[in-house]
């Protein structure tokens, strides 16, 4: 990372410095919170988590070459340096705060209720095709995540594509005063988070806080097909930049020819051309996620050809509509996380498949009164489209299997109350050359029913 000596971090933080004086001019070479990273010169930053306080492993991280602890903690009279703060949180966040303001690069913050992830994706690969870029990893978007993200800014980074996720009110400004975005893309405004959000209205007034700490010279990007989005005036004055499929918006797809699993092929217009482009990864949402890119890309200063390298470059990641084909089943990892229009859309893509189809789904999390009907419609949706099977497993998923069956369209319905029941039972549902899509939360820990499937 960027020189930041622990005189610069103490004085961010408004922590209380301890340990050898020589030392405050010292620069730190990473910053963690896991004590296995910890490499030369760290500084370690002891989180106290659910079941493991990062406090336990101060000294071994100083053994292991760090070079300052963060502690909430007095330790008393050691031989290294650590600095005393009230929270390690929000210590961490002060300090990423101060990182970010003196780094010159590019930030670009996405958030929205459905495809964050699979839009950094693509906003990623449109930017590397001109730009030294740097990406969210994994699900690290959050309060914890986010400025670890930022410390890994590299001198040699040109932009930095941030994923900010939220679920509750102030967290989105919190992220946004770390992230200071140059450019905010907001994909959608969905049904996720209800239980703290408690309405659509709610979520946008959420996630809009995201401008509060922007650029006031920087550009908006929101889908101009979203009807909460499209009637949004941001109080800032900057005035947003639409992309989606109505012709009228800046930046939109025509000509759009679904190639079932094996993706798209859309004409895309921008203000002032256009141009036809691949894309791998099926599903109509990712159209959408190409236009984006564009309209990213145009911002940077992009050409039409090196943002069409970057849309046909991209692949997919584990868990995000990801395919995977073995020798008896095709296979769509979506099984990241998942809330009702990213499942539906979902099940949209399964129904290309020119094989039996099979839905293996689990609980959504955080719907609020609402989970029930939610999780209802997604199985009525499911049956409505066609798909063959439905599976699902968890404790909501019952009323999911009672939406899929009410439709009478000869959908084959199983659910199970755990995963362990299901693998019981399924090579007595799943047949060889079934197409099969898994998809649900986080939480539910899907990925083992891809590894199973994987084997079948």
């Amino acid at each position: 990372m960027k020189h930041m000596t622990l005189k610069e971090i103490s004085k961010a933080c408004q922590g209380t410095y301890f340990g050898p004086e020589e030392n405050l001019e010292k620069s730190v070479s990473s910053v963690v919170i896991d004590s296995r990273k910890v490499q030369k010169d760290s500084l370690f930053i002891a989180i106290r988590g659910a079941r493991v306080d990062g406090h336990t492993f101060i000294t071994k991280t100083i053994e292991a070459g760090a070079l300052c602890a963060l502690s909430e903690e007095n330790l008393g009279d050691v031989d290294f340096s650590y600095i005393l703060v009230d929270s390690c949180e929000q210590a961490m966040k002060a300090i990423a705060e101060h990182y970010r303001r003196s780094l010159d690069i590019k930030v670009v913050g996405i958030s929205g209720s459905v495809g964050k992830t699979s839009t950094k994706e693509m906003i990623a690969s449109v930017l590397s095709q001109k730009f030294n870029v740097l990406k969210t990893e994994g699900n690290f978007n959050n309060e914890i995540g986010l400025p670890l993200t930022i410390f890994n800014i590299r001198e040699e980074h040109e932009v930095a594509v941030l994923e900010m996720g939220i679920s509750h009110f102030g967290e989105m400004t919190r992220l946004a005063k770390m992230a200071r975005p140059d450019i905010c893309v907001l994909t959608n405004i969905g049904c996720a988070h209800l239980e703290h959000l408690q309405s659509r209205d709610g979520i946008l007034k959420a996630k809009t806080e995201m401008f509060q700490y922007m650029n006031p010279n920087g550009t908006i990007i929101f889908n101009g097909d979203d009807d909460k989005l499209i009637s949004f005036v941001p109080e800032n004055k900057i005035k947003p930049i639409y992309f989606g499929f109505d012709d009228s918006l800046n930046y939109h797809a025509d000509d759009i020819e679904d190639m079932g699993m094996h993706g798209t092929t859309a004409k895309f217009i921008t203000p002032s051309s256009e141009f036809t482009a691949h894309i791998t990864i099926p599903g109509e949402h990712m159209v959408y996620n190409a236009l984006a890119g564009i309209a990213v890309g145009y911002a940077l200063g992009m050409t039409d050809d090196e943002i069409k390298k970057g849309i046909e470059s991209l692949v997919p990641l584990a868990g995000r509509n990801h395919l995977i084909e073995t020798a008896n089943l095709t296979i769509i990892d979506d099984c990241y996380n998942a809330n009702p229009a990213s499942m539906k859309a979902s099940l949209d893509v399964l129904a290309k498949a020119d094989t039996r189809t099979v839905a293996i789904l689990g609980d959504m999390f955080e719907l609020g009164d609402d989970a029930d009907a939610m999780h209802y419609e997604v199985g009525a949706h499911a049956a409505q489209i066609g798909i063959n099977v439905v599976i699902s497993i968890g404790e909501y998923t019952r009323f999911l299997s009672s939406g899929a069956k009410n439709q009478n369209k000869g959908t084959e319905v199983h659910h199970y109350a755990t995963k362990a029941d299901f693998f019981k039972e399924m090579k007595n549902v799943i047949k060889p050359h079934d197409t099969i899509l898994i998809k649900a939360s986080h939480g539910m820990e899907f990925p083992e029913i891809v590894e199973k499937c994987e084997a079948f």
